[in-house]
């Protein structure tokens, strides 16, 4: 099966479109675009070269995409514009091609008869199941654009939680470079300068030097071993991070850990209150909302604690009870919880929580960096103060010989 890029004109619209299939032939190219009521204007199968342009830019859909196609699909379908018509503009001023090919997709399903939601339900790489059961729900109820705004919203403040922690990020990773770079241009470069030098002197070298030239040597010698065992850690890490044992271990590292620990807590809170609140907010039942907000999660503790907690409701036990028993959300959580479910009106004290834990995972990112700042430079300014030392300590004991002459 190969692979086949297209420009076709919609008979119905004349709107030029783009795309690509796999396909066996060229013939069932033909056939497709026939099907869907277009006229072909050129149809080529792709080479190596529009293969990697097509790779590059069907990169993954993120919340921001999401956020921008679910504005733009309200404010569309506001305006009178019917839903078939809106997505196809949509096609076309999307410029992340995996969601275009998605939107495309769908659209296309919905004029052979499927409910919106069945469409988008083929497209699990571009559509998350918390978008397709919020749409289901909204057809449900008659409510698809307040369907939308909900996760509009939703992925506004995701996409806002994941820009913060990258930005956090940004500054360690910047400085960690800068140090591996100056350690190997130290060891590769100055110290064997320094260590000729020290070879032609009649003294004793101190230990720090010695071990500073032997990571030298070592480097310069076995550079390639040290780059596999970089790839191999690398690659093992992330494989054993996907098992349910590393992802327990990795999971409970960052909740314990003293720098992101409240970090993680309070964005797998917010994250919790957020999405159940706009599910219950669309109608869905409470059993249906826990199953999806289990699965939103990325800790593998604080999905356990939301599917045994799934399961305790399910048994006529509020949910505030089993969110304060798993022991590792904050008191905060189960508390607003409690007082919705007193209230009736869980929906509102989860949105509340959610803005909440917003605020505080943005405060908390800030203290990570405040924190993160000294702690690198401290370690950058030790490693290069060692080997510093390393370098000079045997020219001051030389020196010092030499005055005692």
């Amino acid at each position: 099966m190969a692979s086949y890029s297209y420009e076709a004109v919609d008979n119905l619209t004349g709107k030029m479109l783009k795309g690509s299939l796999d396909a066996d032939d060229i013939k069932n190219v033909y056939t497709h675009i026939k099907a869907q009521n277009w006229t072909a204007i050129n149809v080529r199968q792709d080479n190596v070269m529009t293969k990697s342009i097509s790779i590059g830019g069907g990169r993954k859909v993120k919340p921001r995409d999401l956020a921008v196609f679910c504005r733009q699909f309200v404010s569309m379908v506001s305006a009178g514009v019917t839903i078939v018509d809106a997505l196809g503009m949509l096609t076309e001023q999307t410029e992340n091609k995996t969601l275009a090919a998605a939107i495309e997709g769908t659209k296309q399903g919905i004029q052979k008869g499927d409910t919106m939601a069945e469409s988008m339900q083929q497209f699990p790489s571009a559509f998350p199941m918390l978008l397709i059961h919020m749409v289901r729900a909204g057809e449900a109820s008659g409510s698809l654009e307040k369907s939308f705004e909900r996760m509009a919203v939703q992925f506004e403040k995701s996409a806002k939680l994941n820009a913060m922690v990258k930005k956090a990020l940004i500054y360690p990773i910047i400085v960690a470079i800068v140090a591996v770079g100056v350690v190997i241009v130290m060891l590769t470069v100055v110290v064997p300068k320094y260590t000729e030098m020290f070879s032609q002197l009649d003294v004793e070298l101190p230990a720090i030097t010695k071990s500073v030239i032997a990571m030298s040597n070592f480097i310069m010698n076995f550079w390639y071993l040290i780059i596999i065992v970089v790839i191999v850690l690398v690659f093992g890490i992330k494989a054993y991070k996907k098992t349910e044992s590393g992802q327990e271990v990795f999971g409970r590292m960052a909740m314990k850990s003293l720098v992101r620990g409240k970090l993680t807590i309070k964005t797998a809170s917010s994250r919790f209150a957020r999405t159940l609140s706009t599910l219950l907010a669309s109608g869905m039942p409470m059993m249906d909302a826990l199953d999806i907000v289990a699965d939103a999660q990325d800790n593998i503790w604080f999905r356990r604690a939301l599917v045994s907690a799934r399961e305790e409701v399910a048994k006529g036990v509020a949910l505030s009870v089993p969110l304060k028993e798993c022991g590792i959300f904050p008191p905060m959580v189960y508390h607003m919880v409690g007082i919705g479910e007193e209230t009736g009106d869980i929906e509102t004290m989860l949105e509340k929580l959610a803005d909440y834990y917003d605020e505080e995972v943005e405060i908390a990112t800030q203290a990570v960096m405040a924190a993160l700042e000294p702690m690198i430079i401290l370690l950058l300014a030790g490693i290069v103060g060692y080997l510093i030392a390393a370098v000079m300590s045997p020219m001051l004991a030389m020196y010092q010989g030499l005055d005692n002459l």
